[in-house]
């Protein structure tokens, strides 16, 4: 199978990236969100093909704040949630945030999984490259969850996501992108239910996967909603 088959296979349906940014900003901007009154956060890998998406945001948005890290993962935690939201305009007494969270996944022209070229390297690479690292030493049989102070984050990583995998199990690549997705989801949502005073501030929460193709990248959007008035609205595509 080529890439194409591939991506309807496992993603049946995808935006490219400039179209999703362009959609959930036509969505928000209907619900009361736009440059103007809002202040968005990108919680995306830190490789650099994955740095587009955040461009784009910031074309829309104007300059996001950073959550980024390894494999996207939220490991920002509740200081940089604070600063971001205190970043925020404020227009008659109510704040609005918007968060773009998404961890990445790459498909070969061939179909494979994980595997992508990146300018000036011979070889294909993989991404997501944290997430490749993990899974190879889950496939080795051996997986270190010792605290390596020269890479907290992707000890951090290990760490969360064996928590969410059956004993035993090993899943492959896409498994793994699926659940982190999951993950990252569900360690966001906590911290904004916690943080977030919903008697004066208003945010949606956009997630899904970045995908990169051969001939560019592409995002399968996935659980998106807006809370506006302590009220949350769903929101499709």
């Amino acid at each position: 199978m080529g890439f194409e088959d591939v991506l309807c296979r496992f993603f049946p349906k995808v935006y490219t990236e400039a179209d999703f940014i362009e959609k959930t900003y036509s969505i928000l901007d209907k619900a009361g969100f736009n440059a103007d009154n809002t202040i968005a956060s990108a919680n995306v890998c830190r490789d650099e093909i994955s740095q587009t998406i955040v461009s784009l945001i910031r074309e829309r948005w104007g300059e996001a704040f950073n959550l980024s890290s390894l494999a996207g993962m939220f490991f920002a935690g509740r200081t940089a949630l604070i600063a971001g939201m205190h970043h925020a305009p404020i227009e008659a007494g109510r704040e609005r945030y918007v968060y773009y969270a998404l961890p990445h996944i790459a498909i070969g022209s061939g179909g494979e999984i994980g595997l992508c070229r990146r300018k000036g390297r011979e070889k294909e690479g993989s991404a997501c490259g944290a997430l490749t690292a993990f899974h190879k030493e889950m496939t080795g049989g051996r997986v270190n969850l010792s605290m390596d102070n020269e890479d907290v984050e992707q000890s951090l990583l290990k760490m969360r996501l064996l928590r969410e995998i059956p004993y035993g199990h090993v899943p492959d690549l896409l498994e793994l992108t699926r659940m982190t997705h999951k993950v990252i989801q569900t360690d966001l949502e906590n911290a904004l239910n916690n943080i977030v005073d919903k008697e004066r501030c208003d945010y949606a929460l956009m997630t899904g996967i970045q995908i990169h193709g051969p001939n560019g990248n592409y995002v399968w959007p996935a659980s998106s909603y807006a809370v506006i008035n302590g009220a949350r609205q769903e929101i499709t595509f």
